[in-house]
């Protein structure tokens, strides 16, 4: 087995798996297994040197790092898009294809 078709096979049968670190969402209408990972944002916004929750008085930015099968999703988003995710609505920040996985940064504004 090459390294493409090992990488392959672990998207589906470990890191997205249900039993192992995926939970069901509901994206697009569509149901699939994602993981929400609220560690590798944190650490992201890090490395920012200014504070981008806050926009204006009284509305904060709610941000969300999903990762989905490009499989499941289908063609790799463009940023700005918009995306409903477990019925809220987000723009995304950011899409990156991680061989066969997409991380992709919700961004929303809330009161």
């Amino acid at each position: 087995m090459t390294f493409k078709e090992q990488v392959s096979q672990d998207n589906r049968t470990i890191f997205l798996n249900m039993d192992e670190f995926a939970d069901m969402h509901t994206v697009n209408g569509e149901q699939m297994p994602c993981i929400v990972d609220n560690n590798e944002l944190i650490d992201r916004e890090k490395r920012y040197q200014y504070n981008r929750s806050f926009k204006a008085d009284g509305v904060f930015l709610k941000e969300l790092l999903i990762y989905v099968k490009a499989e499941d999703f289908g063609p790799l988003p463009a940023v700005g898009r918009s995306i409903v995710f477990d019925r809220k609505t987000y723009i995304i920040s950011d899409a990156v294809n991680e061989d066969g996985i997409y991380s992709l940064c919700l961004e929303a504004n809330k009161s």
